[in-house]
């Protein structure tokens, strides 16, 4: 990208071609219009943040306490804010993502109101939602800039050639708030030209990282939640071929595709795929569907269905509805399969869903992965499904129990009882909870630890406080103690409300095209000057 002079030099050498038709026009001013909207398309975003991951990526296979993290974000606003807060309390974006929620577009953003993870929300509200996420990181790149702008021309004002120089320096090598978004295509929202239509959406939006999963379509649910049912192999490598094929149509080389397998979870399948040649990805998809064996055909009654599995001929199980039950007790070989077959047709990740954080049992798959694909490496989704305080407690409680330690002053069952709270076991649970991202990137392979829906829950929860409060004995002061007075004391820029919505940017832009005549709002009376 082109410095700040070099673009103020572009510029005048294009007004001084119009024979002073253009004079009115500040050619340093549309300079700094420029380094404020860096990014023109959705498309410049993806290739950007692709460069970005793939590097991280690389890095990470270097060194595993490289890893990176994101939060889920369900408005423009809230990723805004949680970038900025990065940027201010780390002086960096590195190793920082966002994360797109299926989950959360469809509890907040569908048209339809609050609905279930089942893919009934309308698609075209993932897209929408990565187009608004990356809006609000550039308004957060323009006003950041606004703000050194008015530095430097304060500090030419006043003659300080020092202050000049070091404000010139941090707009040459501002670092920007758009980072790589993890956009969750849920199972693709129907057969593989619907999914690669919505992929070139999202990539468009500016999407570089896209996250697929092999449940069926139409009966997908929460990775969280019962009922799961999966595709084949090959259903699924289609889905994942759909989303190169639309990466690489629009020119993003570099895009990223995490693949996400729910068999460890799912005990159902929908359809039953043809083997073509011994051995193939079918015929190990259907060794591990659950049936009785048929000796005889007389055995067999109106609408039975039986396969060839090795050498025996089976009646597969199932249910009234007619999907077919897997093996008990298949689930990690399913994933660990799953995972292999991805990687090694096309897929740049994994996501294993599992249904509690533990770092053995993830290791234990991964382990079996990376003697296939050695440098297999995980996308984890930290859930706020599960409970964090119990499941490690009772980990810790077993371990101990392992060891011969007396735990004969715990409940086990009990454990999320607050009488706990300052026990040792808690304390040690609560130190392991601190560093499961540390210690899983670097035993278990996880590059990339996500929450997919904090904030749906931060936002419930601080409601649910200034309500309580607000609505009770402390009024306004409920608002001013618990929210204004923290926002102040801990230098939250969105205490002055009417500059991050964009109103100093506005005068400045009525400036450079009215001059001295600009009605501008942030004179004198403007209230926002009480947070100077």
């Amino acid at each position: 990208m082109k410095t700040y002079n070099e673009q103020t030099n572009e510029v005048s050498s294009i007004i001084k071609k119009r024979d002073g038709l253009w004079n009115a026009i500040n050619p340093e001013n549309v300079a700094r219009m420029r380094l404020q909207n860096r990014f023109k398309t959705g498309l410049d975003i993806a290739n950007y943040t692709a460069n970005i991951m793939r590097s991280d990526m690389d890095g990470y296979d270097q060194d595993s306490s490289k890893y990176t993290q994101s939060l889920g974000c369900w408005h423009g606003f809230i990723g805004q804010q949680k970038m900025i807060s990065i940027k201010k309390h780390f002086s960096t974006t590195k190793g920082r993502y966002l994360y797109l929620s299926g989950w959360m577009v469809a509890a907040m953003r569908s048209e339809f109101g609050p609905l279930p993870d089942q893919s009934m929300h309308e698609k075209t509200s993932v897209p929408a939602l990565i187009e608004e996420l990356y809006t609000f990181l550039k308004q957060a790149d323009a006003r950041e800039l606004n703000h050194l702008f008015k530095d430097l021309d304060a500090a030419r004002s006043a003659g300080d050639d020092v202050k000049t120089r070091s404000v010139e320096k941090q707009i040459e090598n501002f670092e920007t708030h758009v980072v790589p978004i993890i956009a969750d295509i849920d199972a693709g929202f129907g057969n593989e030209e619907a999914t690669y239509l919505l992929a070139k959406k999202m990539i468009e939006a500016g999407a570089c990282c896209i996250q697929i999963e092999n449940q069926v379509s139409d009966a997908k649910q929460c990775g969280h939640q019962d009922g799961k049912v999966t595709v084949p192999h090959e259903d699924f490598l289609a889905k994942i071929n759909a989303v190169r094929y639309a990466f690489l149509e629009l020119g993003v080389e570099d895009g990223v595709i995490v693949a996400r397998t729910d068999s460890l979870g799912a005990g159902l399948t929908q359809k039953i795929p043809v083997s073509q040649a011994p051995g193939d990805l079918a015929q190990q998809y259907n060794a591990y569907i659950d049936g009785e064996e048929v000796t005889s055909l007389s055995d067999l009654q109106s609408g039975d269905l039986i396969i060839k599995q090795g050498d025996k001929i089976i009646r597969p199980t199932r249910l009234a509805n007619g999907l077919v039950k897997f093996k008990a007790n298949t689930g990690e070989d399913r994933c660990v399969l799953d995972c292999i077959t991805s990687l090694q047709n096309g897929a740049d990740l994994l996501w294993i869903e599992t249904e509690k954080p533990h770092i053995g049992q993830i290791a234990g798959m991964v382990n079996r992965i990376r003697e296939v694909v050695p440098n297999a490496k995980l996308v984890y989704n930290n859930s706020p499904s599960f409970n964090w305080t119990l499941n490690f407690r009772q980990q810790v409680f077993d371990q101990w129990a392992d060891q011969g330690r007396d735990v004969g002053a715990y409940q086990r069952e009990q454990l999320m009882n607050e009488s706990y709270d300052s026990s040792e076991l808690a304390i040690v649970a609560d130190e392991q909870i601190r560093s499961f991202q540390k210690d899983a990137a670097q035993q278990a392979g996880i590059f990339h630890h996500l929450i997919t829906l904090p904030t749906y829950h931060t936002a419930a929860l601080s409601t649910d406080n200034l309500a309580k409060d607000y609505f009770g004995e402390q009024g306004m002061l409920a608002y001013v103690q618990g929210v204004q007075r923290r926002e102040i004391r801990q230098g939250l820029a969105c205490v002055k409300h009417q500059d991050m919505s964009g109103s100093n940017i506005g005068d400045d832009h009525k400036e450079y095209f009215s001059g001295t005549q600009a009605l501008k709002a942030s004179g004198e009376d403007n209230t926002m000057n009480q947070f100077s």
